[in-house]
C-alpha cells in the first residue's frame, strides 16, 4: 500500500476527534440528538481548519444506522460506505472546477431522487464562492426549498464573494483559527501514535507556522520528518526543512538597525542567504518578530500573547527597550510594504537590502515617522556632545591648559537654538512642508530632492547635493527650466516667492556643522531668553 500524508491518515472521523472547533461541533451536535437538521448550511472559514471534514462526519451521522451522542458509529454500512467513498447518498462537488449553469442544473435534476438506501442525500460543495453568477441563480430556487431528504453543506474560504440570497438559505459556520497550543497538542499526541521522536520545541514552532491551519502543521510535520526519516526530529531540523531563521538572528539585526549600522545588517542578510533561508519567509517571521517587541513595549502582562519560551521572552523585553514604539511602527511599516514587493520579485535580496538600507538612513526618507526618527537622533547627538571636538586640550608651560576657540555641547546648542529663531517665515514654510514638495516632485526631480539636504545660509534657501548625485540637473546652463520649475512649485505652494541656491558639498561632520540641517532646525525648541523676565530697575 502506498504511504498516505499525515493529514489524511489522521483525519477525524468523529466529532469527537475535531480539534478548535468545539462552539460548531456543540451545535451540530445537539441538532443530530434532537432531530431538529437544517436543509443548508454554509460553513465558511480559512484553509485547513475543518470545513470538509465536518461536512463529511455530518454526512456520515445523518445517515448512521447506529448514532451514538451524535456521533456516527463508524461500524454500520453506510459509515463505511461514506468514509471509502462509495456512497450514493454522498455527492462531492468541486465548484473550482465545475462551476457552470450545467453543473448545477444536474444537481437540480438530481435530487428529486430519493435515496436508495439511508436517510438523506447530502451534497458538499467545496471553494462555492466559484461559482459563477448564473449558477448561483440555478440553484437558488432548490436551496431554499429542497426536497425533505436533501442536505446542502456549502464550504468556502471567502464568504464576501458569495450572494446575500444564498447566505439568507444556509445556516452560517464560521470556522475560525485554530489556536498554536492545539495544534501543538495535536501534533504532539500523533507522533506518539506514530512513535516517531519530535522535541516540543520544534512542534511548537511548525504549529506557529501553519497559521492556524491543522492541515498545514500536519503537512509541515510530514515534510520535516521525511527530511530527517529516523532521526530525532530538533527545532533545528524543523529551522533547515522550512528554510526559516532563528529569533537570536532577528535580535542581531534590530540591534543593527538601531545602531543605523549598515555594514553589520547587510552582513546579516549575507549570513541568511549563504544558509539558504527561504527571504520571503524571513521578511514574514521578522514582521511576526517586531509585532511582539511592540506589544511587549505597549503592554503589560502580554506575555501570554507573545507566543514564546521564557528564556526567549527575557531576551526579547531587553531587546524591545532599545527602541521606542514609533522606531518599531516604522520598521513594521517598511517591511511591510516589502512583503508585498517580494511576491512577484526575482530580486529578492536587492529588495531587503534597500529596506535596510532605508531603515538605517532615515535621511533617505520624507515620510513622517522617518522624519520623527531624523530629529530624534540630532536630539540624542546635541545631548551628548556629539558634535563637539573630542581632541585633548593640549596645556600651557604653566601646567594650565591652553585656551583654544571650540564650543561646548551647551554653546552648540545655543547656537542652533539663536539660529533656528532667526529664521524667515518663507524658509520656516518652505521646511515645513518640504516632504510635501518632495511628493509632487516627479522624477528625476523627485530622486534628487530625496538624496539632498536643505540648509540655509544668509537666510537663503540652500540645496546641498552630495558628490555622488548629478548635481549638474539643476545647474545645468542648457537647462534653467529645471531650477526655474522647482522655485516655482516651491513659491506656489507657500504662496511667496523663494529663490534657492544649489550648491555640490560632500557630505562629512565639517559641512554639516557649516550648512546646518533646515529640517531639524524648524523642529529644534527655541531657549527663552532668562534676561526678559528680569524686572527693570
Amino acid at each position: 500500500m502506498s504511504y498516505q500524508a499525515l493529514y489524511r491518515k489522521f483525519r477525524p472521523a468523529s466529532f469527537d476527534q475535531v480539534k478548535g472547533q468545539d462552539a460548531i461541533i456543540t451545535t451540530l451536535r445537539n441538532q443530530l440528538k434532537s432531530g431538529r437538521i437544517g436543509h443548508a448550511y454554509l460553513f465558511c472559514g480559512t484553509r485547513g481548519t475543518g470545513k470538509t471534514t465536518i461536512a463529511k462526519i455530518m454526512a456520515k451521522a445523518v445517515n448512521c444506522e447506529q448514532p451514538n451522542d451524535g456521533n456516527p458509529c463508524g461500524e454500520c454500512r453506510m459509515c463505511k460506505a461514506i468514509a471509502a467513498g462509495a456512497s450514493m447518498n454522498v455527492i462531492e462537488m468541486d465548484a473550482a472546477s465545475n462551476n457552470s449553469v450545467d453543473d448545477v442544473r444536474q444537481i437540480v435534476e438530481e435530487v428529486s431522487y430519493s435515496p436508495a438506501e439511508g436517510k438523506f442525500k447530502v451534497y458538499i460543495i467545496d471553494e462555492v464562492h466559484m461559482l459563477s453568477n448564473s449558477a448561483f441563480n440555478a440553484l437558488l430556487k432548490t436551496l431554499e426549498e429542497p426536497p425533505s431528504y436533501v442536505i446542502f453543506i456549502l464550504a468556502t474560504t471567502e464568504a464576501n464573494k458569495i450572494p446575500i440570497t444564498v447566505l439568507s438559505r444556509c445556516q452560517r459556520y464560521d470556522f475560525k483559527r485554530i489556536s498554536i497550543d492545539t495544534i501543538t497538542d495535536r501534533l504532539s499526541e500523533l507522533m506518539k501514535e506514530e512513535g516517531t521522536d519530535v522535541e516540543p520545541k520544534a512542534l511548537r514552532y511548525i504549529a506557529r507556522m501553519a497559521d492556524g491551519s491543522m492541515r498545514d502543521g500536519l503537512s509541515l510535520l510530514d515534510q520535516c520528518i521525511a527530511f530527517h526519516y529516523g532521526e530525532t526530529l530538533t527545532y533545528d531540523m524543523a529551522l533547515d526543512v522550512l528554510g526559516a531563521v532563528d529569533s537570536e538572528v532577528f535580535g542581531k539585526l534590530l540591534r543593527a538597525c538601531v545602531a543605523q549600522d549598515v555594514t553589520a545588517a547587510l552582513l546579516v542578510i549575507h549570513e541568511i542567504v549563504m544558509q539558504g533561508r527561504e527571504l520571503t519567509q524571513f521578511v514574514a517571521d521578522y514582521i511576526w518578530y517586531l509585532r511582539s517587541l511592540l506589544l511587549l513595549r505597549c503592554s503589560e502582562g502580554i506575555e501570554d500573547v507573545v507566543d514564546v519560551s521564557t528564556d526567549n521572552l527575557v531576551l526579547m523585553k531587553e531587546e524591545a527597550a532599545l527602541t521606542d514604539e514609533a522606531g518599531l511602527m516604522r520598521y513594521i511599516r517598511i517591511f511591510s510594504d516589502l512583503q508585498g514587493q517580494l511576491r512577484f520579485a526575482t530580486a529578492k535580496r536587492v529588495l531587503i537590502e534597500m529596506a535596510l538600507i532605508r531603515i538605517c538612513r532615515p535621511q533617505m526618507e520624507v515620510k513622517q515617522d522617518a522624519l520623527l526618527a531624523r530629529i530624534r537622533d540630532l536630539e540624542e547627538k546635541l545631548e551628548s556632545g556629539a558634535f563637539v571636538s573630542r581632541q585633548q586640550v593640549p596645556a600651557d608651560g604653566d601646567g594650565a591648559p591652553e585656551k583654544k576657540d571650540f564650543e561646548s555641547a551647551s554653546e552648540k546648542k545655543a547656537k542652533m537654538q539663536a539660529l533656528a529663531a532667526a529664521l524667515p517665515e518663507d524658509i520656516r514654510a518652505v521646511a515645513n512642508r518640504w516632504g510635501e514638495f518632495c511628493q509632487k516632485a516627479g522624477m528625476p526631480v523627485q530622486h534628487y530632492l530625496q538624496q539632498a539636504r536643505l540648509s540655509v545660509q544668509d537666510d537663503k534657501l540652500l540645496l546641498l547635493v552630495p558628490d555622488n548625485v548629478n548635481g549638474d540637473y539643476f545647474t545645468d546652463p542648457d537647462h534653467p527650466e529645471r531650477l526655474e520649475e522647482l522655485e516655482s512649485m516651491v513659491s506656489a505652494g507657500i504662496g511667496k516667492q523663494v529663490p534657492i541656491t544649489v550648491k555640490q558639498q560632500s557630505v562629512t561632520e565639517e559641512s554639516k556643522s557649516i550648512y546646518p540641517d533646515l529640517i531639524s532646525l524648524v523642529h529644534m525648541p527655541i531657549a527663552e531668553d532668562e534676561d526678559d523676565s528680569m524686572p527693570l530697575d
